[in-house]
């Protein structure tokens, strides 16, 4: 018996859960198991449900009616009273109380203008006469908008109604008329779109005394004329002339019951008719429907909790009126700041890593060895204005007097003008790193959005410390320049020196392309080749690999497809004027030979989405070896400078000129590659390490120094709305969870009866025309464990043995209308035909003439369960009555 009651406890379970969700006002995407009531407008939905209850308390009138879905909830239990969730603990005991209340809310929501909602009423209703059950009462279909409706007002209903019925937790209770075409039946064709295979429809057929004389139902209600797995039962309700006359509904139903013990076509069927078996059969379906889906929900919240979890952690402890929650809250985020902005520069293994560009550190480490080199070499003058610069100084400083010997002045003038230039590329790299550090801060910072003024008063007390700090490096790194332009220390070990520099030809200017790196992969990255047409491809990104020795481009990254691969040797780079259309940054790779670089073409012309972009490559083709053109002048030697308005034709100048080119030469050299030694040092010296100590060290004691506690840790609107939401999730998984761990799971399950020939319902979503079954033939019936009750109205033979039912609340031992256990008869079976051997429809390749095959022993199995079978229904008989004697 306790395997009983806890089945009895299941719909309660399962209201309480809906409850609880629906109170917290979370919207979960858990689907309870439910009945849904649909059906065409007028076709008896809403007297089915007050036939349940035993009282009128729903809406009536024309039109649409019901415009917001009814979850109703009717619950066993002495008293008799109705109450709404959204006017909870107010008890309604009159039901026409109850239908104002509807009314109202509805308009409420929906406006009087008979437009619908999809958001639910839930309504109780406690009462001794009723069944657990829960029914969502939804609007009927209609087919013309009225008054004001919306014109969509057809699409509006189904779709509310897909909402419902498509989740698969959900029975199908299909309302039809019968004094209505089935075969036109709109709640069949909706219940069929979603569940093809019959496993969660039910029928009903309303109305039944007001066929025309002559006409009955019989062939629907016996499973015959369009077949359902579930079969149909039949309810007569009260006419409008009942209603309004006020007949009782107790008195109804003894007329519905009269109506059809005495109606010959119902008669033999008449235990299988009626609200009471409806009652009965919709409890225990909806009971098997539970027990089969509550597994299932119960993982399903489980998991949701589960990720909840993780996110509650830090607003389980949350007292907003607790200071000192919000001072350890602080310390937590600056503690999570220091870690994050630590490992953003020094890097690391962990989540923060940016997969998609280069950020923090490793930009910054771009910025120190490519972009610096880049910008200086950007910044070496035009060859031919050197040399012009370099012969002015020497007649300059010769004056009037003619020198034998090369001026060391010249020298010294020309090698400061060339120093004083590095001032401009060491303060831009400053600038960028600078602004790379804020974007940093910004990155790490944005964990604090909880609390807004936190997060700005941190950003703006470390981005104006940093800004401080690079006012400081700025002036140290002049100096660091200063000290250049102070001494030419001509002594220096790499300085070649006044004999090496006259004897050094023009080879001096190729030896800086000497590359001695091995073919290292220097970079990679997307950039389009502009000079292609269109038609070749030329608009779309390839993928370019460069290498101290070539670069070579690909289709994609994957690198499998090569597109072409070009030997950088002798190759320089020139800019190109943004072109008139296109909105891209060029550049482009050149022989200065004039020889073809790419098929056809004079110049490889690349470009990148931005000017950075651009820069960013070209520094790295620096380091390839391939440099900006205003060098190649070089490579012609004097002929070059022979500019008739600067040059005498004194070959002697000449040489002098070119001595102290390759002086300035190689005292250049010297000086950036101390400059491009100490840059990096300094800023990581005077800017980022002091901004990582500024960080673990000060910043907690400027922000105590300089806001209030309370205030900078309020949180942002967004946030606490969040947190309540978040918290309400929780509490609603943890109370479900709480509600299904009192259910026990071990009661017994009645199968879906199998299928039946549904073909008749032709729809998009038909499934393969499905026979009627052959008696006892191979078929295998798939045991759907979609828990209900076996058969029910399925076409038994007429006048079987059927005693009363058991008493409601119990999971009938057997399907009701067939004690003996034998399965459903297969529809359409020619009559006189043997029975099937019981039992065996689910036996796996079962022979084709049924009976005879069984091996011996479970011949014997069989006949034994059909006896356990045939005793519990007896015992449950003989209790139903001693019950119904002795109550």
């Amino acid at each position: 018996m306790s395997g009983n009651m806890g089945m009895e406890q299941l719909i309660p379970i399962v209201n309480k859960l809906q409850d609880a969700f629906t109170q917290l006002g979370v919207h979960m995407q858990l689907d309870l198991p439910q009945i849904a009531v649909v059906g065409g407008q007028s076709a008896g939905k809403s007297s089915v449900l007050e036939n349940f209850v035993g009282k009128d308390f729903l809406p009536r009138g024309s039109g649409i009616v019901t415009r917001r879905p009814l979850i109703l909830q009717l619950i066993n239990g002495q008293a008799e009273f109705g109450e709404f969730l959204h006017c909870k603990g107010k008890k309604f005991t009159d039901f026409d109380e109850i239908r104002k209340e509807i009314e109202g809310e509805t308009d409420r929501i929906t406006g009087s203008n008979k437009g619908i909602s999809n958001i639910p009423i839930n309504l109780r209703v406690y009462s001794p006469n009723v069944l657990n059950l829960t029914l969502i009462d939804l609007p009927g279909l209609t087919k013309v908008p009225i008054g004001d409706q919306p014109a969509d007002i057809e699409a509006q209903i189904k779709a509310m109604i897909f909402q419902f019925i498509k989740k698969e937790t959900c029975l199908i209770l299909a309302v039809t008329p019968a004094n209505t075409d089935l075969a036109n039946s709109d709640a069949l064709k909706l219940a069929k779109e979603v569940d093809p295979q019959g496993i969660r429809t039910i029928g009903v057929i309303t109305k039944l005394d007001l066929m025309d004389d002559g006409t009955d139902a019989r062939d629907i209600l016996e499973n015959k004329l369009l077949p359902l797995r579930r079969g149909y039962i039949g309810v007569v309700n009260r006419s409008q002339k009942d209603i309004e006359g006020r007949k009782d509904i107790v008195a109804a139903l003894a007329a519905e019951r009269k109506f059809f013990l005495s109606h010959p076509s119902y008669r033999h069927i008449a235990d299988r008719l009626g609200t009471p078996y409806l009652q009965r059969t919709l409890n225990q379906q909806l009971t098997n429907h539970i027990r089969d889906t509550l597994p299932g929900l119960r993982d399903k919240l489980q998991k949701q909790m589960l990720t909840l979890e993780k996110d509650v952690e830090q607003y389980k402890h949350f007292r907003p009126d607790d200071p000192s929650i919000k001072t350890k809250a602080m310390l937590q985020m600056i503690q999570q700041l220091q870690s994050d902005f630590e490992r953003t520069i020094e890097g690391s293994g962990s989540a923060l890593v940016n997969t998609n560009e280069l950020s923090g550190g490793a930009k910054i480490n771009r910025i120190f060895h490519e972009r610096l080199r880049f910008e200086i070499v950007k910044m070496s003058c035009d060859e031919k204005e050197l040399r012009r610069e370099i012969s002015f100084a020497i007649r300059n400083i010769h004056g009037i007097r003619v020198g034998l010997f090369t001026p060391d002045m010249a020298f010294e003038a020309i090698v400061k003008k060339q120093i004083a230039q590095l001032k401009e590329p060491v303060l831009k790299c400053v600038d960028l790193v600078v602004q790379e550090l804020s974007h940093v801060v910004r990155i790490c910072t944005d964990k604090m959005s909880r609390y807004p003024r936190l997060r700005d008063e941190t950003e703006r007390i470390i981005t104006t410390h940093i800004r401080q700090r690079e006012q400081y490096c700025k002036e140290q790194l002049l100096l660091l320049i200063d000290f250049e332009l102070a001494y030419m220390n001509t002594n220096h070990e790499d300085f070649i020196g006044f004999a090496n520099a006259q004897n050094k030809s023009e080879n001096a200017s190729k030896a800086g392309t000497g590359r001695a790196i091995g073919n290292q992969v220097i970079r990679k990255g997307h950039m389009c080749i502009q000079n292609l047409g269109i038609m070749k491809g030329g608009s779309r990104p390839y993928w370019f690999v460069l290498t101290s020795e070539s670069i070579s481009w690909y289709k994609d990254e994957d690198e499998k497809e090569k597109k072409f691969m070009l030997p950088l040797d002798g190759l320089k780079l020139r800019d190109i004027e943004q072109g008139f259309m296109s909105r891209r940054h060029t550049f482009a790779l050149f022989n200065p030979e004039g020889r073809n670089v790419y098929k056809d073409y004079k110049q490889l012309e690349l470009s990148c989405e931005s000017v950075d972009d651009v820069d960013s490559w070209k520094a790295s083709f620096l380091r390839a070896g391939v440099y900006p053109e205003k060098d190649s002048s070089s490579a012609n030697g004097d002929e070059s400078s022979e500019d008739h308005e600067t040059s005498s034709l004194d070959p002697q100048l000449e040489r002098q000129v070119e001595t102290i080119r390759n002086l300035v030469d190689s005292y250049m050299k010297i000086v950036t590659k101390t400059t491009r030694d100490m840059v990096p040092k300094a800023l990581m010296m005077m800017i980022i390490n002091n901004a990582k100590d500024f960080i673990n060290g000060e910043l907690l004691a400027h922000l105590y120094a300089n806001a209030d506690q309370s205030q900078m840790m309020e949180e942002s609107p967004e946030e606490a709305a969040k947190r309540e939401e978040m918290l309400r999730m929780y509490h609603a998984c943890k109370e479900s969870l709480r509600i299904i761990g009192d259910v026990s799971m071990a009661t017994v399950s009645t199968p879906v009866p199998p299928p039946v020939k549904n073909d008749w319902l032709s729809s998009g979503l038909d499934n393969p025309r499905l026979s009627p079954p052959s008696p006892g033939g191979p078929r295998k019936v798939v045991p759907q464990q979609q828990g209900s009750l076996g058969g029910v109205g399925g076409g038994g033979p007429p006048g079987g043995i059927r005693g009363p039912h058991p008493p409601a609340g119990r999971p009938a031992p057997a399907i009701p209308n067939r004690p003996g256990g034998a399965p459903p008869l297969p529809q359409g079976r020619p009559s006189g035909q043997a029975l099937p051997a019981p039992l065996i429809p689910s036996r796996p390749g079962g022979g084709s003439s049924g009976g005879p095959q069984i091996p011996a022993h479970m011949r014997q199995q069989v006949n034994q369960a059909v006896g356990q079978a045939v005793t519990n229904a007896a015992m449950s008989e003989l209790s139903s009555v001693f019950s119904s004697k002795f109550k």
